[in-house]
């Protein structure tokens, strides 16, 4: 949510939409609470920020939630950009269609505040030259002004923002869940008392 905020308002988004997945394909189920529920989390996580939104679109689309898909079908609202941590980013070509992806969106990466991110590391390079990204760009520089190129169709090159953000995983919440642990400012408290009155994550192992 910091995260989210902080970049909402570095690039002066005209919102940010949350699309919960209802079936992600790099995660099994078994760590995950039911759809339904995650969706509702997030929704009353997002209810109290003028340009936060919560979208259903993966809830109502059967089978695997691919990225690439939701982009396609978002595309028509305008100029999208598809929000990601950079270890998503160095995840990125076990996606489904990643050059899909990219064509559809301009990649913001945000490294996690608690681990570095060499941008021009061999690992990230690796995406980049895969992909057929520019080198990465910062807010606000000459570069991050340019648009799309009609001749070679190369997609925009990512934006790197180093956005303020808190040592806090999924992992670490479910598992403060599970042992009946304080959720407290560490979540938003209409989140942390919907886990607490579903008992969501308790059947973990």
């Amino acid at each position: 949510m910091l995260v989210a905020d902080e970049v909402c308002e570095v690039l002066d988004l005209d919102r940010i939409l949350f699309v919960p997945a209802a079936e992600p394909p790099h995660k099994s189920p078994f760590d995950l609470a039911p759809a339904a529920d995650r969706f509702r989390m997030t929704a009353l996580a997002v209810r109290e920020h003028p340009r936060f939104e919560v979208s259903d679109i993966e809830m109502s689309r059967p089978g695997p939630s691919y990225t690439v898909d939701t982009l396609a079908t978002l595309r028509s609202l305008g100029d999208l950009h598809l929000l990601i941590g950079s270890e998503t980013f160095l995840d990125l070509l076990s996606w489904r269609d990643p050059h899909g992806v990219v064509r559809l969106a301009r990649l913001v990466v945000v490294p996690r505040s608690s681990a570095g991110f060499a941008s021009q590391g061999s690992a990230a390079r690796t995406v980049l030259t895969t992909l057929d990204l520019p080198d990465f760009v910062h807010p606000g520089c000459a570069a991050d002004g340019e648009i799309h190129s009609a001749a070679n169709g190369r997609p925009l090159a990512p934006l790197l923002v180093h956005a303020a953000s808190l040592p806090i995983s999924a992992s670490d919440l479910r598992q403060r869940a599970r042992e009946h642990r304080s959720l407290a400012y560490r979540l938003p408290g209409s989140v942390a008392a919907y886990i607490e009155e579903h008992a969501l994550y308790r059947g973990e192992v």
